[in-house]
């Protein structure tokens, strides 16, 4: 069984996560609990970062908020120097009331509104990501009536395949993403952005898919945007210094997948960069790169409590746990996998095959299927590792069940750092109309 960060086993056969005893922040903090290792959150900032630094000198690392975004992590990113790409309102106002650096955030989405438009103006954050045609014309108007001037990416899709999920992949010519760079659309969008008062176009943005575990992507992307920069040049005489390639750094969720080392992104762009500056005699463009998943995915573990365990003889044998789909829907959505161990039993080997399922009231919430644990009994504290990314923060409050709290844990101190809705939290937001009150005559049918 792979562990993952600073995770260990400790003299009483338990699972320890940043030196704290993962049965005892299941009895401290309840489950299901998500569990962040800072160091390894920390660690893999700055591979990402120092790497990048080495091969593009300038470059920025800019974490890419949707894959996790608390207050307390918008501190960490700040304090390792790191970016942050937000698609929403919501994540815009998480960083901004966290102190994040305005300067250092990067506004993305496919239809931002107009309040999400001027939320970005006002804030000053560093770069607003434009993907579409409409939006490049509101966002001028909208820079103009507040005498700004809004420095801009151009996301584009450069038609580049990746090996991925068909749900996560958006580089190729059909998306809902971006300006088509095969139709000519993505050069057209850069001459109008350059035609715009109050608008600085500093380059281009683009995103080829997630969990993709090929170099020869990335390095393809990178050529490809390096010829837009040269076919924009040739059209209007400027050249834009930023390119932004995104991310989809795979992460290894199981013992059968193999991704590259983290270091080895950079080079690879550089590597790609370096060839198509040289043949289209183009200086050597600031780098910036999106990495979610890479950063806090292994840095995340899920704790569950085991709950009813079901034998079908000769087919399968469930083991029921206190949470699923509503705090991690990827098995759902993508057929993702997981690894597993008993967390008060770690020390045990695995010698007993179970499926894990949640308390959903869907036939498709399932955690796990087939995974070797030890012996499980009711009461055991199940660890899913490599949680980190895309369970918070897609977590849902269906079949009304709050959702779970997080904790961040580092050198043997956990602190709570999001905490356990409650069902009144989940009820908060409804309201009974006085005509619906129970003296009241029922509205009429059909």
């Amino acid at each position: 069984m792979h562990l993952y960060g600073t995770m260990a086993i400790n003299a009483a056969g338990h699972l320890e996560i940043g030196g704290c005893d993962c049965t005892e922040l299941a009895q401290h903090f309840g489950t299901p609990l998500y569990v962040l290792d800072e160091s390894e959150f920390r660690h893999r900032c700055r591979i990402l970062r120092d790497s990048l630094a080495k091969e593009c000198p300038g470059s920025e690392v800019v974490f890419a908020g949707k894959s996790l975004l608390v207050a307390a992590l918008c501190r960490i990113l700040a304090q390792e120097n790191l970016g942050l790409d937000v698609v929403s309102g919501g994540e815009l106002y998480t960083a901004l009331q966290s102190g994040f650096p305005a300067h250092r955030i990067f506004m993305h989405g496919n239809n931002k509104s107009q309040s999400e438009l001027r939320m970005a103006l006002e804030s000053g954050v560093g770069r607003i990501v434009v993907d579409n045609f409409l939006e490049l014309d509101q966002l001028a108007q909208l820079a103009r009536a507040q005498h700004r001037t809004a420095d801009i990416l151009l996301r584009v899709t450069p038609g580049i395949e990746a090996h991925t999920h068909a749900y996560v992949k958006t580089g190729q010519v059909d998306s809902k993403f971006g300006f088509t760079m095969e139709n000519g659309q993505a050069l057209a969008a850069a001459k109008r952005a350059l035609s715009l008062p109050n608008i600085n176009l500093m380059g281009f943005h683009c995103h080829i898919g997630s969990q993709i575990f090929e170099l020869e992507p990335f390095q393809d992307a990178a050529v490809a945007l390096a010829e837009l920069v040269a076919q924009t040049r040739d059209l209007t005489g400027q050249v834009l210094p930023e390119l932004d390639l995104g991310g989809g750094f795979g992460i290894r969720y199981h013992d059968q997948e193999r991704p590259p080392a983290l270091d080895g992104y950079a080079s690879a762009i550089r590597a790609g960069l370096s060839q198509a500056c040289a043949k289209h005699s183009l200086p050597f463009p600031r780098v910036i790169i999106e990495p979610g998943r890479a950063i806090s995915g292994e840095a995340g573990t899920t704790l569950y409590s085991v709950g009813s365990i079901k034998e079908i003889p000769a087919v399968r044998t469930y083991l029921s746990v206190d949470g699923g789909m509503g705090d991690n829907p990827r098995t759902a959505l993508y057929g993702a996998k997981y690894s597993a161990l008993i967390a008060n039993r770690a020390d045990q080997e695995p010698d007993t095959l179970v499926s894990v399922a949640g308390k959903y009231c869907e036939s498709g919430d399932m955690l796990i299927w087939d995974v070797q644990l030890a012996a499980p009994r009711p009461g055991d504290i199940l660890a899913v590792f490599c949680t980190g990314a895309y369970n918070y923060s897609m977590a849902s409050n269906y079949n009304r069940l709050p959702r779970p709290a997080m904790v961040l844990v580092c050198d043997g101190e956990a602190d709570l750092i999001v905490r356990r809705e409650t069902y009144a939290d989940v009820m908060a937001n409804d309201i009974i109309p006085k005509r619906l009150a129970p003296e009241n005559k029922a509205c009429r049918a059909g």
